[in-house]
């Protein structure tokens, strides 16, 4: 499994600013967009161009247009916080949703909804938090029996046992995350990780 870590200095400044407790919803949401952004550039990186050729004022040269069909996948809810960014970059793609709850006694995904574009050959899964990996996991096993075979998941902040559990059940899928942080405390949730991110992006604390 290919796992990235963003190594960008505005990556660092943005994270800095959802973790702070004291972030208002307003200035969480444009931070996440803005960290979204970053990791958007990230996670195309990887997408195929056809070549073909572009007539400038001055003359004709070699251009390129993208290959890939796209559809960017956020989980629900939080995941709704980093879809922007990534239309803003490839505004033709479909969206797909994947609604998704966490048990708080067991944590476990309990899933509610799932709405994919057909056919699906490339996907872009948005889980802000990469805690247990369940969620993402499942999320992941939906967009493949749709028939994505290239997989990119972003996460915000990941947890070292969910991208374990991640390279268990999806080891062929890439991971893209700001940070990885130290771990998950009694009730699942990312430590110090930034509390919990759909409640933050809309206010429902």
């Amino acid at each position: 499994m290919n796992v990235t870590v963003l190594e960008h200095p505005l990556a660092s400044h943005y994270l800095t600013v959802l973790r702070d407790e004291t972030t208002a919803p307003a200035d969480f949401r444009r931070a996440t967009t803005s960290l979204g952004g970053l990791l958007a550039v990230e996670a195309t990186s990887g997408l195929t161009v056809a070549t073909g050729s572009v007539t400038t004022p001055m003359g004709a040269t070699t251009g390129y247009s993208l290959e890939s069909r796209v559809a960017v996948v956020p989980v629900l809810r939080a995941g709704l916080g980093l879809l922007q960014p990534f239309l803003d970059l490839l505004p033709s793609s479909a969206v797909g949703f994947v609604g998704v709850a966490r048990n708080h006694e067991s944590a476990l995904p309990e899933q509610y909804y799932v709405n994919l574009p057909d056919p699906l050959a490339t996907a872009i899964v948005l889980e802000p938090m990469l805690a247990t990996g369940g969620s993402l996991a499942w999320a992941v096993d939906a967009v493949k029996r749709a028939g994505a075979v290239q997989i990119v998941c972003i996460s915000v902040v990941a947890a070292p046992q969910g991208i374990a559990h991640m390279k268990e059940r999806h080891p062929d899928v890439r991971i893209i995350t700001a940070a990885i942080d130290e771990g998950l405390n009694d009730t699942f949730y990312i430590v110090p990780g930034l509390g919990d991110m759909g409640d933050r992006l809309f206010g429902t604390i």
